[in-house]
C-alpha cells in the first residue's frame, strides 16, 4: 500500500526499532507502490488530468503517481519530507523518462519538475510567486490508517492549499471498509502485538468520515469521491512480507515484540490469500475524495 504514512520516528517504548531504510524504500518502489495503481488511473481520469494540470504531490513517494501523472502531460512538483530513500529514488526513476537535466541542488529532477524534501513552499518558483502554482494537488498516502496520520496531513495541507488555485481540486485517500478490505485481517496482526502501543503508529481499521474530517479542518468543501478496486498481489509470501513491511503500517508491532514475531504472524495471517502456484492475492477497496480550496 502505500499505501500508508510511515512512522520513521517512534516514541521510547520496548525495544529500540532499527531500520534498513534504503532496503525498506527499494521494497516500496518495486513491489508495494504499485498496488495502488489503478487508484491513481481512476483520479486522472475523473479529474482529466493533462497538458495543462500543474499538479502538487505531497508525500510523493518514490515518485509513480508522478511518473503516470507526467505521461499525461502534467507539469509536475513533489514533496517528500519523511524518507529522503524514497524521493532518491524518485528522482532516478524520473530524470531518464523525459530526458530531462537535472539542476545543480539537485532538485530538478526533469524539465519542468522539482521534488524537494522541505515544505510545499520550497518547491515554488520565484517566477511563480506572482500566482498560484498549482491547479491540483494530490495526498496519496491513505489517511486514517495509523493513529495521528491525520495530523500531520493537515499539516502539509495547511501550507499547499495557499500555493494552489482558488476552486482547485484537493485530493484525499483512505481505505475502504474494511469488510471489503482483505488486506485488513492481516493488518489488525499489527494492531494487536503493537499493543500498549497502539497510539504510537499501529494500524487502525478506517472510519466512513476520515476523509471528510481532514478536508473539514484544513478549509476544504467537499466535491463528490470514489472507491476504487486496488488489490494487493504478490508473487510469494516473502514477497509479501517485504511489500507490507515497507508501508511502515507494522513498525509499533516491531518496536513492541521483534521483526522475527511479526514475520511468523504475518505469515500466518496471510495463508488464507495463498493461491495453489503460491502467489498471494488479497482483493481490497480504496476511497478517495474531490476537495477543493475555497
Amino acid at each position: 500500500m502505500t499505501p500508508t504514512l510511515v512512522r520513521e520516528h517512534l516514541p521510547q517504548a520496548g525495544p529500540a526499532l532499527r531500520v534498513d531504510r534504503g532496503a525498506r524504500a527499494r521494497d516500496w518502489s518495486e513491489i508495494q507502490e504499485r498496488m495502488l495503481v489503478p487508484l491513481y488511473e481512476a483520479v486522472y481520469e475523473r479529474l482529466g488530468v493533462g497538458s495543462g494540470t500543474r499538479l502538487l504531490g505531497l508525500g510523493c513517494g518514490s515518485g509513480l503517481a508522478l511518473l503516470m501523472a507526467a505521461s499525461r502531460g502534467a507539469v509536475l512538483t513533489g514533496v517528500e519530507s519523511r524518507s529522503p530513500e524514497r524521493l532518491a529514488l524518485a528522482r532516478q526513476r524520473l530524470t531518464p523518462e523525459a530526458g530531462g537535466t537535472r539542476a545543480g541542488d539537485g532538485t530538478r529532477a526533469v524539465e519542468g519538475t522539482r521534488l524537494v524534501a522541505g515544505p510545499p513552499g520550497d518547491a515554488v518558483d520565484p517566477a511563480d510567486a506572482q500566482r498560484p502554482p498549482y491547479n491540483l494537488v494530490t495526498a496519496f498516502e491513505p489517511v486514517g490508517c495509523l493513529a495521528g496520520d491525520a495530523e500531520g496531513l493537515g499539516e502539509l495541507l495547511a501550507a499547499a492549499t495557499p500555493l494552489a488555485e482558488r476552486g482547485a481540486p484537493v485530493v484525499l485517500v483512505g481505505w475502504g471498509p474494511p469488510e471489503r478490505c482483505a488486506t485488513s485481517s492481516v493488518l489488525r496482526v499489527a494492531t494487536r502485538l503493537a499493543d500498549p502501543l497502539r497510539a504510537a503508529g499501529s494500524w487502525r481499521p478506517a472510519l466512513r468520515d476520515d476523509l471528510e474530517e481532514v478536508a473539514q479542518r484544513a478549509g476544504l468543501r467537499p466535491d463528490g469521491s470514489g472507491r476504487v478496486a486496488c488489490p494487493f498481489g504478490y508473487a510469494g509470501v516473502d514477497s509479501a512480507l517485504k511489500g507490507l513491511l515497507s508501508t511502515g503500517l507494522f513498525d509499533a508491532a516491531v518496536s513492541a515484540t521483534d521483526r522475527a514475531q511479526v514475520d511468523k504472524e504475518v505469515t500466518e495471517a496471510l495463508h488464507p490469500y495463498r493461491r495453489a502456484d503460491g502467489t498471494v492475492w488479497m482483493p481490497n477497496v480504496f476511497r478517495y475524495l474531490i476537495a477543493r480550496v475555497v
